[in-house]
């Protein structure tokens, strides 16, 4: 009689987002046992992540690896392909994408099943790279467009010292060389030549 398959999970968030928790339920009640739940909170352009090569190591002919749908594995569409071929075939683990019933390597174990699942695997790891590259895209764009609108990113400035436009003045006229100045405002040189040049565009 064979085994029962060892069941694991993974779980993928982005530093962004806070969903964990609905896929840990998800994998919880399809059966995996919670020690053998592994989670980074990483992006999925790559699999350049510690405790997906920790899961990676557990994973055996007699294994299940569930995941709640095909991006929280990966968005790259090369290396996801990879490691699906790495898990399947060099391991010999089968897969279960949850929000993907027809991605279960358990089902259909002939050439047909075989092909079917790389069919749509292939169009899934497609489309989950073209959305992270969409959402890169989008968010360049809105970049760009925030900053045209004088939108400025990065930690606010400090406010200029109380001295600043007395000593401005006077290293403008040529009384002050620049670091005279900038002792004079308890600044670096090179941050008083920037605020001088940003005082000079708004007066």
């Amino acid at each position: 009689m064979m085994a029962q398959q060892k069941m694991y999970g993974y779980i993928r968030v982005s530093t962004r987002e806070q969903n964990e928790e609905r896929q840990r339920i998800a994998l919880l009640e399809m059966g995996v046992p919670k020690e053998r739940i592994y989670m980074d909170k990483l992006s999925g352009k790559d699999f350049e992540r510690p405790q997906y090569k920790k899961l990676l190591r557990k994973l055996d002919d007699n294994s299940v690896l569930y995941v709640k749908s095909i991006d929280r594995l990966g968005r790259n569409y090369v290396d996801l392909n990879e490691q699906w071929r790495r898990i399947t075939k060099e391991k010999g683990a089968d897969i279960v994408v949850i929000d993907m019933p027809i991605l279960d390597t358990r089902r259909e174990k002939n050439l047909m099943g075989t092909f079917i699942s790389d069919i749509v695997l292939a169009l899934l790891s497609y489309v989950a790279e073209s959305e992270r590259h969409n959402i890169k895209q989008r968010q360049e764009e809105g970049i760009r467009a925030a900053k045209q609108r004088g939108v400025r990113f990065g930690r606010p400035q400090k406010p200029l010292p109380e001295n600043f436009k007395e000593a401005y003045q006077r290293w403008n006229s040529g009384e002050l060389i620049g670091k005279q100045a900038a002792v004079l405002c308890d600044m670096p040189l090179s941050t008083f030549y920037k605020r001088a040049n940003q005082f000079r565009e708004i007066t």
